[in-house]
């Protein structure tokens, strides 16, 4: 037996459960990184327990690969993958750009996941077919836009920062040839880009667990995400995600090749 809809939004629901008390509270901040930071707050542990506590009750066989608290079976043909709060720093920072990340991938591959932010009450959600919105504009199948060229497109990343210095020399000659660019927005660009108001995002430095619910997101609402050698993405690392083939083929020429 495979999840559905509803197994998803109990899961994401019980991480709201944990996470939205939390925000804009002044809650305490630990950094998990010797020589950086790398923020963690027992909103992120408390979510991913109790995401992993349901999976467990219901899917006993399944693996799990978690940020928080390690993984279990990740060989096993059925492994969820789990960011409880994606873009912690933009939570302790106070801004609703965060997202609790939850995947299924089977054989390796990922094909089903969700995105939820549940300050704003917004849920993206891929079921293995189609991608869908569920939230204050009401509930509805997404698609991404059909940009063709790199001077039309709207681009995303976290950070300029996030990149090594040969990386940054590639993703520069993208970001010069948008006709847009924006920093900050963590999972939640991925899911604007499934929803089709964002063409591109390019990152790199991340980790399966940051990538594993947006693959079949954005695959599923039309669109491609592979890493920079436009292989699989399942692995993280350097992500491009686009909303065209076409799009993808002008960018990865520009990012490919480290």
């Amino acid at each position: 037996m495979l999840p559905d809809r509803d197994f998803f939004f109990r899961l994401a629901d019980a991480a709201k459960a944990e996470t939205l008390p939390r925000f804009r509270t002044g809650i305490a901040v630990a950094n998990k990184q010797d020589g950086g930071y790398d923020p963690v707050t027992e909103g992120d542990q408390a979510a991913e327990t109790a995401i992993r506590a349901l999976i467990t009750e219901h899917f006993p066989t399944h693996g799990i690969l978690g940020e928080e608290h390690g993984s279990v079976g990740i060989d096993r043909e059925h492994v969820w993958v789990i960011d409880p709060i994606d873009g912690t720093r933009a939570f302790i920072s106070g801004l609703p750009v965060w997202g609790t990340l939850i995947g299924f991938q089977s054989s390796g591959r990922s094909t089903m996941g969700i995105m939820d932010q549940p300050f704003i009450g917004e849920r993206y959600f891929a079921d293995g077919k189609n991608s869908w919105y569920f939230g204050p504009g009401g509930e509805r199948q997404i698609r991404t836009r059909d940009c063709q060229s790199l001077s039309d497109a709207v681009l995303f990343t976290t950070s300029p920062h996030i990149f090594a210095p040969a990386e940054f020399a590639r993703y520069d000659k993208v970001e010069k040839q948008v006709r847009l660019f924006r920093y900050g927005v963590d999972c939640y660009a991925y899911a604007l880009l499934a929803g089709g108001h964002v063409d591109l995002v390019v990152e790199s430095g991340l980790k399966p667990y940051d990538v594993g619910a947006l693959i079949p997101l954005i695959e599923q609402a039309g669109g491609v995400i592979t890493n920079w050698d436009g292989g699989r993405p399942e692995a993280a690392g350097r992500i491009i995600a686009a909303g065209s083939k076409a799009l993808h083929e002008q960018a990865l020429a520009l990012l490919s090749g480290l």
